[in-house]
């Protein structure tokens, strides 16, 4: 037990960037969703009819959660606990395959074991680093609540949710790290766990019972099978329940003990699920650079295009459920005509902001792409390819293309769903075909407004590789978490013009306009051209950094 406090030590040691990032994001986004519902539903009708509009429509539960009446801290737990839980789990996840799984990977774990540490006291040192850790993010969000001036029976109990959450996921993300061989592997494990997590929360939310009133909703039983839907059910400002998150607690404990298991019984390096054999010979695809690096990204991309392909799908259904809305109820419309601030109509306006997020999504896509390039530099793959016939310039176009296909893939398949969720609904007579092809046509062109966007984020991400690579890999999900906060809820938390400028997003064109503007795009793409012949010179220029 002596060894376990340099162990705690230096695992705090390693994430000291990482983690006070992570608690001035929960803290921030708690105090700015108060100041969001005081600026955008100040009023007591303004908030009633959002939450009227919120139960009527399944889409808006899938993405927000389950609503608990039209008191402003109701409204604001309602807006951004689920997007909280969602952080936090990740987290919690990538934090525990970060102290296992890629330990193993490197070889360090091998040699800790050595020493009176043995196996499990490194186990234990990153169980209680994870708790702290999401125990923090719990008194962050807390605090961001007090701050904000909300009640703080309340405000404990949303952050009491948010640690709940974190201490669950990271259980899980413990036991990826024994399931898969690889750290990519099992934050990928992670991240598909998280998404069913999600889900499972999305379709009881999606499928609840409203109350006479139709401002609060009782979730169906899918949400009480996800650790989400747990901290959800704490129902933070209006009853203050903290039982459902005993739940999480045991899976947690139950989690841990697997683990422990797992981990006193296999041999270092592998893994409950080991690496399949490869074909005998290579594929003709893999004779050059750019086909390995499609093969690296192959799986990825398909996990990003899924997530496009169902948030296109949702674009269809949210289209017809506005317009039923609308014409439901004009107190309804006149709120959502007034959401829409006379920049597009009401289903072009939604239409975009849900392309907004598969922009983001492709956004994402593009990074890992370019982060992977990293991940090859690191582990000493990149050293091999270059004492070829390889130049470092077309080895970072090559991961460049990449980037741009998963982007343009996330962004094409979106667009397809689109096109089938309104079809579908256009066959079920819901809506005519002249209505059916203009919304296809809105969400095609929504889906390319969001490209330029994203190709820059890409290029910013090539150009941290290139002339600060041993930081690139934060500070490129850096600049994409930040660019994509700034361009969703930038407006809506009142965030300076000089602040909403440095976000590609808020420059993407807002199709349906009356004047749609195309300047925006443009420009990303002659800076994003340039910045990657830039990126393009200063490659060739600096040694590999291992």
């Amino acid at each position: 037990m002596n060894t376990l406090l340099p162990l705690l030590r230096l695992r705090i040691r390693r994430d000291r960037v990482q983690l006070p990032i992570w608690m001035a994001v929960f803290f921030g986004l708690a105090a700015f969703v108060v100041v969001a519902v005081d600026s955008s539903f100040g009023t007591t009708a303004d908030r009633q009819a959002l939450m009227r509009i919120a139960v009527g429509s399944p889409t808006i539960l899938i993405f927000r959660g389950e609503p608990q009446g039209a008191d402003a801290d109701a409204v604001a737990f309602f807006l951004i606990f689920a997007f909280l839980a969602t952080l936090v789990a990740f987290m919690s996840t990538f934090l525990a395959v970060r102290h296992t799984r890629a330990e193993e990977e490197s070889g360090r774990s091998e040699l800790i074991a050595a020493t009176p540490a043995g196996r499990l006291i490194p186990l234990l040192a990153t169980a209680l680093h994870g708790i702290a850790a999401a125990l923090a993010a719990g008194v962050a969000v807390t605090l961001g609540l007090l701050t904000a001036g909300l009640d703080p029976a309340g405000s404990i109990t949303s952050g009491a949710a948010v640690a709940g959450t974190g201490i669950a996921f990271l259980g899980v993300g413990l036991l990826a790290g024994q399931v898969m061989r690889t750290s990519r592997g099992a934050n990928g494990l992670g991240a598909a766990l998280i998404g069913l997590a999600y889900t499972l929360r999305a379709f009881g939310d999606a499928g609840g019972t409203a109350s006479a009133d139709g401002l609060s909703m009782t979730s169906a039983w899918p949400s009480w099978l996800s650790p989400i839907g747990w901290g959800q059910q704490t129902a933070a400002f209006t009853t203050n329940r903290t039982a459902p998150l005993l739940l999480d607690l045991l899976l947690a404990a139950v989690l841990l003990a697997v683990v422990v298991l797992l981990q006193s019984r296999r041999d270092l390096g592998s893994s409950l699920i080991g690496e399949r054999p490869g074909p005998e010979h290579a594929p003709g695809t893999l004779a050059g650079s750019l086909g390995l690096a499609w093969r690296l990204q192959r799986a990825p991309m398909i996990g990003w295009a899924l997530v496009g392909l169902v948030l296109g799908i949702l674009v269809g259904t949210l289209g017809e459920t506005v317009v039923e809305l609308v014409e439901s109820s004009s107190q309804i419309g006149d709120t959502l005509a007034r959401m829409a601030g006379g920049r597009a109509s009401i289903i072009d306006l939604f239409t975009d902001t849900i392309f907004g997020l598969v922009g983001v999504i492709a956004a994402a896509a593009a990074t890992q792409a370019m982060i992977r390039m990293r991940q090859e530099e690191v582990n000493g793959s990149a050293e091999l390819l270059l004492a070829l016939p390889l130049r470092r310039g077309r080895w970072l176009v090559d991961y460049l293309l990449v980037g741009t296909g998963a982007m343009a893939l996330v962004l094409l398949v979106a667009a397809g769903g689109a096109a089938a969720g309104l079809a579908s609904s256009s066959e079920a007579g819901t809506a005519g075909t002249t209505d059916t092809a203009d919304r296809v046509a809105s969400a095609v062109a929504s889906g390319l407004a969001q490209a330029p966007a994203a190709l820059l984020v890409l290029v910013i991400a090539a150009l941290l590789f290139v002339f600060v690579p041993r930081l690139s890999t934060g500070l490129s999900w850096g600049v994409l978490l930040g660019a994509a906060f700034i361009g969703e809820f930038g407006e809506l938390f009142g965030l300076p013009d000089w602040l909403l400028t440095l976000s590609p997003f808020t420059h993407t064109p807002t199709i349906g306009a009356a004047d749609v503007e195309w300047s925006g795009a443009w420009w990303m793409l002659g800076v994003a051209l340039a910045g990657a012949v830039v990126a393009g010179v200063g490659i060739r220029r600096r040694d590999l950094a291992l």
